[in-house]
């Protein structure tokens, strides 16, 4: 989110499988951000769901300011309700004890480890393509001027991320950036295959600093927590802690590189005019997400989507009252908890062996 000039990152929540209904949470923070008429959104960062929020956003305020794109963000939210009614991940009648109980939902994560996408899907049905064609006018999304849109996904044969903007976006671009290979097969895009851009940038901030002038300030939508406390046990659990690890890497060094940049302004060292300061902001609710399941994730039940939705509000609306007066001053994330941790070294005396001796000379 901007004040001013700069943009806003939406930053994706880590666990593959289960971020897309996750991102009902930035359905809120969004809505709520937009109702502040002291904001400007300049341009919008995002890969996978954060991608669709992100052409939603952009698509409807291209059309209808800041209310066009609250109405389209619920009309994308409630096609997501009714596309996921026979979700075995859904709660309801058939799942009283909510996704996480559900047998049906852990003998398809059993069924997806064993079998590849193009074997259980060999006709590569993706109800979410539907759901894109139905609530975003990708035709207004390619010529938006009000709001710069990029959006991530990772080259499977190079191993490199691209980053698709302007005239480029597509249905096949968001399916792209949002293509999981345990679920999904690769998307084909002008000859080349893409996977989720997560797993490479999640996503890149680099465009949003350098389409700013003086300064900017990026604000992370986070949905999973980066610290958990416990250590996880089971084979589910392992997964989706590796996938957590690995989608936030490239991210965290990436503001702890461009964190660096703004401290050397700041302290005068750098002086180069292309170089701008930059400034991080979170809005999350960690301690709910670490109460989640992760198959509860995926639920999409219109109540679950809803109290989402709700937090995100609820999020969003004390950091505006914490932190907007920060905005082009300073980063308010705690980027400590971000630095690479070394052991400590020990000091003389506490080293194997080491022994005192006195020169008396």
């Amino acid at each position: 989110m901007t004040y001013g000039a700069p943009p806003i990152h939406e930053k994706n929540c880590a666990r593959p499988a289960g971020r897309r209904l996750a991102r009902a949470f930035t359905w809120g923070v969004l809505e709520r951000l937009l109702e502040d008429e002291r904001l400007i959104i300049e341009s919008m960062s995002g890969t996978s769901a954060g991608a669709m929020n992100a052409a939603v956003l952009a698509d409807g305020f291209e059309k209808g300011g800041a209310q066009g794109a609250r109405e389209a963000l619920a009309r994308f939210w409630g096609a997501m309700a009714a596309a996921g009614t026979f979700s075995p991940y859904r709660s309801g009648p058939l799942n009283p004890l909510g996704p996480d109980w559900s047998p049906v939902a852990r003998w398809w994560d059993w069924i997806s480890q064993v079998f590849s996408p193009s074997q259980l899907n060999p006709f590569n049905f993706n109800p979410l393509r539907e759901v894109l064609s139905q609530t975003i006018d990708f035709a207004c999304v390619r010529h938006c001027q009000k709001i710069q849109l990029y959006v991530s996904a990772t080259n499977v044969r190079t191993n490199s991320l691209r980053i698709f903007s302007g005239a480029e976006l597509s249905v096949d671009v968001l399916l792209a950036s949002a293509c999981l290979p345990q679920l999904y097969p690769a998307v084909a895009i002008d000859g080349e295959y893409y996977w989720d851009g997560g797993y490479l940038g999640n996503p890149v901030l680099e465009p949003l600093v350098d389409g700013c002038t003086d300064f900017a300030d990026i604000v992370l939508v986070q949905v999973d927590p980066f610290q958990r406390d416990d250590v996880p046990h089971t084979a589910q659990e392992i997964a989706s802690r590796v996938n957590e690890v690995s989608f936030n890497a490239s991210l965290m060094r990436e503001i702890r590189a461009i964190a660096s940049t703004t401290h050397l302004i700041a302290a005068g060292v750098v002086k180069d005019p292309r170089y701008k300061c930059v400034y991080f902001h979170r809005i999350a609710a960690e301690e709910m997400f670490r109460d989640l399941g992760a198959r509860s994730k995926l639920d999409t039940h219109p109540v679950f989507l809803a109290r989402l939705r709700d937090l995100g509000r609820e999020a969003a609306s004390s950091w505006l009252a914490e932190h907007f007066s920060d905005l082009g001053r300073r980063t308010t994330l705690d980027l400590s908890a971000w630095r690479p941790v070394t052991a400590r070294a020990p000091a003389r005396d506490e080293r194997p062996g080491s022994s005192h001796s006195i020169d008396s000379n």
